[in-house]
C-alpha cells in the first residue's frame, strides 16, 4: 500500500510531550514493583489501609477506561469514521468485560482490595483512557480508512485477538477454580497454565502489544509499556508464591513466557 494513502494527522506538542513522559514513567514503576508486590489478593498483608470489596474495587477503578474513551468517541462523532469505529469497538471489547462483566463473576469469597490500590488504579485508568481517547479520536494519528488494509493494522489485530483469547480462557479457568474451591487457593491447570503460572497476564500483554501495533499511536505504545511494567513483576511474584505454597507445583512451569521466564 502506498504510504501517501494513509493520512497522519498533526498532534499538539503538549500531548506528545505528556505521552512520552508518561511512557518514561513505566520504567521506574517496573523497578519498584520488582521489590514491592502489589497487594492484590494473596499478596495483601493488611498494611495498605482500609479495604473495599473486590467487586466494588474493580468496578470503580476500571470504569474510566470504558467511559473516558467512549466520551471522546461520541464527542467527535467517531462512528462516521470506519477507522475510529473499529478502534473503539476493539478497545471496548476488552474493557466492557473487564469493568462491567468480570467484577460480577468474582466469587463472593474473593479477597477485598486496599482502597489505596483501587484509587491508584482509578488514576491510571483516567490517564490512560484520556490518552487513548485523545490520540485515537480527538487528535488522531490515523484517520484514513486505507489504514485498515495496512499490514500493521492486520497483524496487530491478529495479535490482539490471540492475546484476548489467552486472557479470557485463563481468567475463566481461574474463576472456575475459585468456585470449585471457595475460600482457598489451588493450582490452576489446563490451557496455557500447562506452561506458565500467569497466562492471564501473558494474554493481556500480548493484547496491548497488538493494540500498539494496530493503532500505531504513542498512546498504544505507552499502554503496552505500562502493561509490561505492571504485569511482568506481578507474574514473577505469583510464580514464587505458587512454588512456595505448593510442594507439588509443576517444576517445568515458568512465570510468564513458556520455556523462558
Amino acid at each position: 500500500m502506498p504510504p501517501e494513502t494513509i493520512t497522519i494527522a498533526t498532534d499538539p506538542d503538549w500531548l506528545t510531550m505528556f505521552t512520552w513522559v508518561w511512557l518514561a514513567l513505566a520504567l521506574p514503576i517496573a523497578i519498584c514493583l520488582c521489590f514491592i508486590n502489589a497487594p492484590y489478593g494473596r499478596h495483601n498483608q493488611g498494611t495498605w489501609g482500609p479495604l473495599i470489596s473486590a467487586r466494588s474495587g474493580w468496578l470503580l477503578m476500571e470504569s474510566p477506561a470504558v467511559i473516558v474513551p467512549a466520551s471522546a468517541f461520541v464527542w467527535v462523532r467517531g462512528w462516521e469514521s470506519p477507522v475510529m469505529l473499529l478502534f473503539f469497538l476493539i478497545w471496548q471489547t476488552h474493557y466492557v468485560h473487564r469493568a462491567w462483566i468480570y467484577p460480577f463473576r468474582l466469587a463472593k469469597t474473593s479477597s477485598p482490595m486496599p482502597m489505596l490500590l483501587m484509587l491508584m488504579g482509578l488514576v491510571f485508568n483516567l490517564i490512560n483512557g484520556s490518552l487513548q481517547g485523545a490520540w485515537l479520536f480527538i487528535h488522531p494519528t490515523i484517520d484514513s480508512s486505507a489504514w485498515l488494509g495496512n499490514w500493521r493494522f492486520i497483524t496487530g489485530l491478529m495479535v490482539f485477538g490471540i492475546g484476548l483469547v489467552i486472557n479470557m480462557d485463563s481468567c475463566n479457568r481461574l474463576l472456575r477454580l475459585r468456585r470449585e474451591n471457595p475460600g482457598k487457593y489451588s493450582i490452576p491447570h489446563g490451557g496455557m497454565f500447562r506452561w506458565v503460572s500467569c497466562p492471564n497476564y501473558l494474554g493481556e500483554i500480548v493484547e496491548w502489544i497488538g493494540w500498539a501495533l494496530l493503532t500505531w499511536s504513542p498512546a498504544g505504545l505507552a499502554f503496552a509499556a505500562w502493561t509490561m511494567a505492571n504485569l511482568v513483576p506481578r507474574a514473577r511474584a505469583h510464580h514464587r508464591w505458587y512454588r512456595g505454597q505448593f510442594p507439588d507445583y509443576p517444576a517445568k512451569r515458568k512465570a510468564l513466557i513458556p520455556g523462558l521466564f
